[in-house]
């Protein structure tokens, strides 16, 4: 569409145009009162854009606020690219997540692989440099070919993106049910180091101070993107297919190295990503965070098409691109350090005084409107709620325990459910020893990447069991931030802070919303009791397929400190005749359990229970005893329960076996129980006094064998499970290679 063409300020309100764009009419109409008058195209874009839920968080507000947002160790929290949380000696870390959720259900590869370009840029625009990549993903059940489709295109794009640009892709997490069938999630997270003078962040101060455009051009690849990503999938929702924007991994690694090089040079006042909503978001929170306004002259951006006009320029989501502002007079500096990485860096605008965004275009104002207005003055939604019918019904029920008649067979069973099996189809195709800082790669607990110079490392790790989250949100909120502090802990670190992606469906659902406000109460819950605060984050909302919503899904990342590289613990076995303990009784817990799936076909009832202040209690005393050095190996009792996580530290163990009696009156609940603030540990045999001392609830239940078998059996003497660790690990190995190579 040229200029000439653009629809009128009349025709867009009486032919109702903002509504294609997102815009409810009372919106459109406080939009009118804003300005004083009817908005043009253009200026209805912004609006648009700027107040999408995906931008504006305009449903989620309310709910968000619940959230601890700081805390001793909290340097920068909710509201730039990226948290950042203090790790001692003027080093910080600096981490988010966010979802590609909407993208990648339309055009896998590029949906996945821009939502990692994105959250790179992310960390990097705040002066950090990214050293490790996670993802937390969803797809239906394997045996569709569809999903099967997802699957392969979003690892592959995770992999293409991740392994060029030379970042490492050390941890994540897959899981499979139906009601993701229609609408996967693939949510990115990023981590980054950074010393405390380096930190920058996304706002333009000093009026007169130029507004520069640095990276690769601007193209009409991924307009709307944002309002996209705050609408349900549909049947036309393949028409949305322009809105994904294609990724240049290379050229974000130019980026990436002249950016950093550009925190070091004082001319720089201001950086930040263009990402959602592209040069709109940028420019007016820059703006607005800053209390100044900004114009711009859009025929100086950098532009790959022809024809541009001013509302493709401000609302295209092309990749690659950074806004900055720099002080006014050394503009050639900054287009020298660029020139260096064969990129762009062009003077587009200037800071103004006015508070307020002013684009010119052709010699013509195409829009002026108040920055505020666009990022900070969105309505706000206080959406009804409403208690879940179903989950009145799972309340009620009695504890059912499910029928089992071989629980060995049930064991290698439950090891091929594609959400328990390997993921190494998955995490092979990553670069995960890139830069050679990789302590623990994917497939423990959590992954550890060493601080460079220090004794120190980072355990990083992604969390979330949606099933508990549908049969109760505000439990399952809890358990998500509960678990990925135990994979922490369990590899050697501190907990420290986190950040999410709630990913959810139809706001405007009572029901759903119910979900999101349950959900946000358990996770605040939580991260206050470990001290966990959150540092920034996502929401992904309208998640929904054909009118049907994907499980409550609050996916946690969390990071935490290993203060010294010999505190490193992994989960599987180290030597022959190591004792074998568990940390926490087990109970009768079923509900949303993978035993459950898979002998019911569904899930009901309640979730498990969990107590903070126990599992905050359990947390700290393995992590002292690990710190003191009286434990070889750590692993949560996660999906699957006892027998898989004992199955799991076998694995890759070179003929390590282990033998275990249990003495409970239901070998059901010994087994497969998935009750939580559960820990599987061994300790060498001279250490045992002092860990028991040590870890009171700890009990003594096996040893690690060198029979290369595992034997699980009942005080009584009764062999419940006797299984070549071979035959156990090939089941949990070959699972989702067999199943992508089926005819289905």
């Amino acid at each position: 569409m040229s200029l000439m063409l653009e629809p009128t300020p009349s025709k867009v309100k009486e032919e109702q145009l903002y509504r294609e764009m997102g815009l409810t009419d009372e919106e459109f109409s406080m939009v009118e009162n804003i300005l004083g008058r009817t908005p043009n195209y253009t200026e209805t874009g912004l609006f648009s854009v700027m107040w999408s839920e995906h931008c504006s968080y305009k449903n989620s507000k309310p709910v968000l606020k619940k959230f601890p947002v700081t805390g001793e160790r909290v340097l920068q929290g909710p509201g730039e690219g990226a948290g950042i949380v203090d790790i001692g000696d003027d080093q910080a870390v600096v981490f988010k997540i966010e979802s590609h959720n909407h993208p990648s259900a339309i055009e896998p590869y590029q949906g996945a692989a821009t939502g990692v370009g994105g959250i790179i840029r992310d960390v990097f625009s705040m002066g950090a440099r990214p050293i490790a990549l996670l993802n937390s993903l969803r797809f239906g059940e394997l045996d569709s070919p569809r999903v099967q489709y997802l699957f392969k295109e979003v690892v592959a794009g995770i992999a293409g993106y991740g392994n060029c640009i030379g970042i490492p892709t050390v941890g994540g997490e897959v899981q499979f049910d139906s009601s993701y069938e229609g609408n996967p999630l693939v949510n990115a997270m990023c981590v980054g180091l950074i010393d405390h003078k380096d930190i920058k962040k996304g706002q333009a101060h000093g009026v007169g101070n130029t507004v520069m455009y640095v990276g690769a051009k601007t193209g009409r690849d991924g307009i709307h993107g944002a309002t996209f990503a705050s609408e349900e999938l549909n049947e036309g929702s393949e028409e949305k297919r322009p809105a994904v924007q294609v990724g240049d991994p290379f050229m974000e690694k130019l980026l990436l190295e002249a950016c950093l090089e550009l925190v070091q040079n004082d001319a720089l006042v201001g950086i930040q990503d263009m990402g959602a909503a592209g040069l709109t978001s940028s420019s007016a929170e820059m703006a607005s965070k800053a209390g100044s306004g900004i114009e711009m002259n859009l025929d100086l951006v950098p532009q790959r098409e022809r024809g541009m006009t001013a509302y493709e320029m401000m609302l295209s989501e092309s990749q690659e691109r950074m806004l900055i502002v720099v002080e006014k007079g050394r503009e050639q500096e900054i287009i020298d350090l660029f020139s260096k990485y064969d990129l762009e860096a062009v003077s587009i605008g200037k800071v103004t005084d006015d508070k307020r965004l002013r684009l010119l275009h052709k010699d013509k104002v195409v829009a002026d409107v108040p920055v505020d207005a666009l990022a900070e003055e969105a309505p706000v939604y206080h959406k009804p709620s409403e208690e879940a019918a179903y989950y009145k019904e799972f309340q009620t029920m009695e504890t059912k325990v499910p029928q089992v008649d071989d629980y060995k067979e049930t064991l290698i069973s439950l090891l091929k459910q594609p959400t328990v099996a390997s993921k190494e189809w998955v995490y092979d195709q990553y670069d995960h020893q890139v830069r050679t800082s990789t302590v623990v790669t994917p497939g423990s607990d959590a992954a550890v990447v060493r601080v460079r110079g220090t004794r120190k490392a980072l355990a990083m790790t992604t969390d979330c069991n949606s099933r508990y989250l549908y049969l109760d949100p505000e439990v399952g909120g809890k358990i998500a931030v509960a678990e990925a502090a135990r994979n922490i802990v369990c590899s050697g670190g501190i907990p420290l802070a986190i950040t999410d992606c709630l990913n959810f469906g139809n706001p405007e659902k009572p029901e759903i919303f119910w979900q999101i406000e349950k959900s946000v109460d358990g996770m605040s819950e939580a991260c206050r009791e470990l001290s966990t605060p959150v540092i920034g984050g996502n929401v992904s909302l309208y998640n929904e397929s054909m009118g049907t919503a994907v499980y409550p899904t609050p996916v946690v990342g969390m990071v935490g400190l290993v203060e010294d590289l010999d505190h490193v613990t992994t989960q599987s076995f180290k030597e022959a005749g190591d004792l074998i303990y568990v940390i926490g009784e087990t109970e009768a817990e079923f509900g949303g359990s993978e035993l459950q799936k898979l002998t019911e076909g569904k899930i009901f009832g309640q979730a498990p229970a969990i107590d903070l202040k126990v599992e905050l209690r359990r947390q700290m005393q393995l992590l002292e005893a690990i710190q003191k050095g009286l434990v070889a190996s750590a692993h949560d009792l996660a999906e699957g329960g006892l027998s898989v996580a004992l199955a799991e530290s076998t694995f890759g163990t070179e003929g390590l076996g282990a033998e275990i009696f249990v003495d409970g009156d239901c070998h059901v609940t010994d087994l497969f129980s998935e009750t939580q603030s559960r820990f599987l540990v061994t300790v060498k045999p001279e250490n045992r006094d002092e860990f028991e001392k040590l870890v009171g609830e700890a009990k003594a239940v096996g040893a690690v064998k060198k029979d290369g078998e595992v034997t699980i059996a009942s005080r009584k003497g009764e062999i419940l499970v006797q299984a070549a660790v071979g035959e156990l690990e090939s089941a949990w190995r070959g699972a989702i290679p067999c199943l992508l190579k089926s005819k289905v």
